[in-house]
């Protein structure tokens, strides 16, 4: 997967909307004004994506391209290497995670379904 491919991907996921809200490089992906995913042109081999905490650390532990990610808050927050040991397959599941963690976090007058991973 390129970043290309990822941009993509985040965008058929119901309601996402992309914007570049800190400069001309950083593309962010939101789900109802909350970002969940965040790629920068300066580095097109990275995506970040936000993560449960648990799990974040055990994405950490088993994938040598999963890490915590470069100004944002390691905690709930992965960097993944596109060009790495994760596959695609992973990477679309990372993403709607992500959507998810957000989604799961919206005032429950404004979540929508959550996509199935």
């Amino acid at each position: 997967m390129n970043i290309e491919e990822f941009r993509e991907y985040c965008l058929t996921l119901p309601l996402v909307t992309e914007d570049m809200p800190f400069d001309e490089t950083v593309v962010v992906f939101r789900l109802k004004g909350k970002i969940f995913a965040c790629i920068t042109l300066d580095k097109p081999d990275i995506v970040v994506l936000k993560c449960d905490p648990d799990r974040a650390l055990e994405l950490r532990d088993h994938y040598a391209a999963i890490e915590g990610a470069f100004h944002w808050n390691k905690k709930y927050w992965n960097q993944i290497r596109l060009d790495s040991d994760v596959d695609r397959p992973l990477i679309e599941e990372l993403t709607r995670h992500a959507y998810n963690e957000v989604n799961a976090k919206l005032p429950k007058k404004d979540r929508v379904t959550p996509i199935e991973n």
